[in-house]
């Protein structure tokens, strides 16, 4: 038998296609190509933003016309609104953290725990809301929360021997209104985030430690609270930040205004100010404080965690 070997095809290499593969494959050139995607989206989406935003918040926009004026925007902040946007976004976010940092933690190391009845089940049913559309959501809370008797909680209060309230006219109860929606729609999220972090908990650190005679209580103070503390300054981390910009949880109940401001947060004070009034230069000011306030907030929860602290030998 004749063995014959048959020649290789003369191909043919486009020199262009030779130069964009040794770019690519280059150790010089290919770390700036992969970032570049990066830098790109850095410097449209987030670099020019801002840049702009710090020179509108200087200005006094007009259609066709821009004119400096200095810190007359920021000067502007010191009224009323302003105050009451501040006052009921700190209470927000801090009743938001109140109840979305420990009772979602509390929640996943019950859903963690082998002995948990049907904890799947509930899993699924807790992270269900976080699907829901902040919008459509709002609509059932203000069906369920109506003005009238016939509404599902006034109904309950009048079953119950209390007078009706009206939900979305008084300071306390809008509050009421807008940390149970938020609660509600979140406190799935936050429980997934601890789940994650429990179950890389290794479990021989659980049994030393019951074999040093260390009880449930122990444990979860001594091995699952420093294990998750990563983990806990994420979820506050965006939990701030989540509560400084609340806006849907407020424009769904009452649009732009509120009565008496009852409503009025500082996402909100934005839009009315810079969308309703078109009164761009003062809303770019307002915006630059939600950044500003937003970044003192975390550095403070940071601070108390205890990241500035240099890690020991």
């Amino acid at each position: 038998m004749k063995n014959t070997l048959e020649p290789a095809p003369n191909k043919t290499v486009n020199p262009e296609r030779w130069k964009i593969g040794n770019l690519l494959f280059s150790q010089k050139t290919a770390p700036y190509l992969f970032i570049a995607p990066f830098v790109l989206s850095f410097l449209l989406f987030f670099l020019y933003p801002i840049t702009n935003s710090v020179i509108m918040s200087f200005q006094e926009i007009l259609p066709g016309e821009r004119t400096f004026i200095g810190l007359e925007n920021y000067s502007r902040l010191l009224n009323d609104h302003f105050y009451r946007a501040l006052y009921n976004t700190t209470i927000y976010t801090l009743l938001t953290l109140i109840i979305l940092i420990p009772i979602p933690l509390v929640l996943a190391v019950i859903l963690n725990s082998k002995l948990t009845f049907a904890r799947n089940f509930f899993k699924s049913a807790l992270f269900i809301p976080a699907l829901t559309s902040t919008v459509i959501a709002g609509v059932i809370f203000r069906l369920m929360f109506g003005q009238q008797d016939s509404a599902l909680m006034n109904s309950l209060l009048i079953q119950l021997g209390f007078s009706p309230l009206q939900w979305t006219n008084n300071a306390y109860t809008a509050m009421f209104l807008m940390v149970a929606l938020a609660s509600w729609k979140w406190i799935g999220i936050n429980i997934l985030y601890f789940l994650a972090a429990l179950q890389s908990i290794s479990k021989d650190l659980y049994e030393a430690a019951a074999i040093d005679g260390a009880g449930p209580w122990t444990q979860f103070r001594r091995i699952t609270l420093p294990l998750l503390k990563p983990v806990t300054v994420f979820v506050v981390t965006i939990s701030i930040i989540g509560g400084i910009r609340m806006f849907e949880e407020s424009y769904i109940f009452w649009g732009a205004s509120s009565p008496a401001d009852i409503g009025l947060t500082l996402s909100v004070y934005l839009y009315q100010q810079g969308f309703d009034y078109f009164d761009l230069g003062f809303g770019a000011a307002i915006g630059l404080v939600i950044l500003f306030i937003t970044l003192v907030f975390n550095l403070i929860q940071w601070k108390f965690f205890g990241l500035f602290k240099k890690e020991e030998d």
